[in-house]
């Protein structure tokens, strides 16, 4: 669900939001890593990693925030993917017979996904994006909003990348929307020029982002602690990820991402902070509307 709260200062929303929060999520998965030792007390510690291999081009990573959150594990959760070894898919409620919004399990499930996140929060409708969003055969919001990150993917010929984030600040837009089939347009993270463009506000929230490294890989980004969306760009580039843009897709419950590879199953996503529950939160899983998926070539 959209957050009227959560927009960068690039980025004022209109639209109406359906209800409205008054608490927000904690992941209730006790997975994540310990801090790495702090070796020198004059030195920040350096960020636990543990990565994953789950395939050629198919990798989970569980990365240790060097800020601690005051609520959850401050774990980093990525499923990083080489966009040559598999396809990325945009998945709509809107282009269905039964208009069903589904949790990113079912939408697995359903359409035979290896993952599946948000991809981008939506209107009072519960199925409209806030913004522009598309595929080759379906058009899902037509609007074009001042939001500046575009996530592009589906090319129709190889003079581009195979996934980017368009950022209007410094591409040409309307040269390379024709070269996509799928666009979805939400609130910059990190700008072209590597900048945190998110102002700092008090509210803390889980948050599921996407993002690309320096390698044209295609990062689908969960944190289920509460953190600000300022502190939180911060702790991504920190990290050793290299990101070169970012785009936030949703906070708070909402937030979740499914994973399931072989016998790997990952199912993270939000709750609410006075009903913390233990083991699969399964009553906490919010059917959505849009998301990315991961599926096989």
């Amino acid at each position: 669900m959209s957050h009227t709260g959560f927009h960068s200062s690039n980025a004022k929303p209109k639209w109406k939001i359906a209800g409205c929060l008054l608490i927000f999520a904690l992941l209730p998965f006790p997975l994540g890593l310990p801090l790495a030792a702090d070796g020198d007390s004059h030195e920040a510690p350096a960020p636990a990693v543990r990565w994953e291999i789950l395939d050629m081009g198919l990798e989970m990573g569980f990365l240790s925030s060097p800020q601690p959150a005051e609520i959850g594990d401050s774990v980093i959760r990525v499923l990083r993917v080489d966009p040559q070894h598999f396809r990325i898919r945009l998945l709509n409620a809107s282009a269905t017979a039964d208009k069903e919004a589904l949790t990113a399990k079912q939408w697995c499930r359903r359409n035979g996904l290896i993952a599946a996140i948000n991809a981008s929060m939506y209107q009072a409708d519960y199925l409209t994006s806030v913004s522009l969003m598309r595929t080759r055969d379906h058009i899902n919001n037509r609007h074009f909003s001042k939001d500046m990150s575009i996530l592009a993917f589906d090319r129709f010929s190889e003079d581009v990348p195979p996934v980017k984030i368009i950022d209007r600040q410094c591409d040409d837009f309307e040269r390379l929307k024709v070269k996509y089939g799928s666009l979805v347009q939400s609130i910059r993270m990190i700008s072209c020029t590597g900048q945190n463009v998110w102002r700092q506000q008090p509210r803390k929230h889980s948050t599921a982002a996407v993002a690309v490294d320096s390698d044209d890989r295609l990062l689908l980004i969960h944190v289920g602690s509460l953190y600000t969306t300022h502190d939180l760009v911060n702790i991504l580039q920190a990290l050793p990820l290299h990101i070169s843009r970012a785009m936030y897709t949703e906070g708070g419950p909402q937030a979740q991402l499914h994973v399931r590879y072989g016998s790997k199953v990952y199912n993270f996503a939000g709750g609410y902070e006075m009903n913390f529950i233990e083991g699969d939160g399964a009553a906490l899983y919010r059917p959505v509307p849009n998301v990315i998926g991961i599926a096989p070539k």
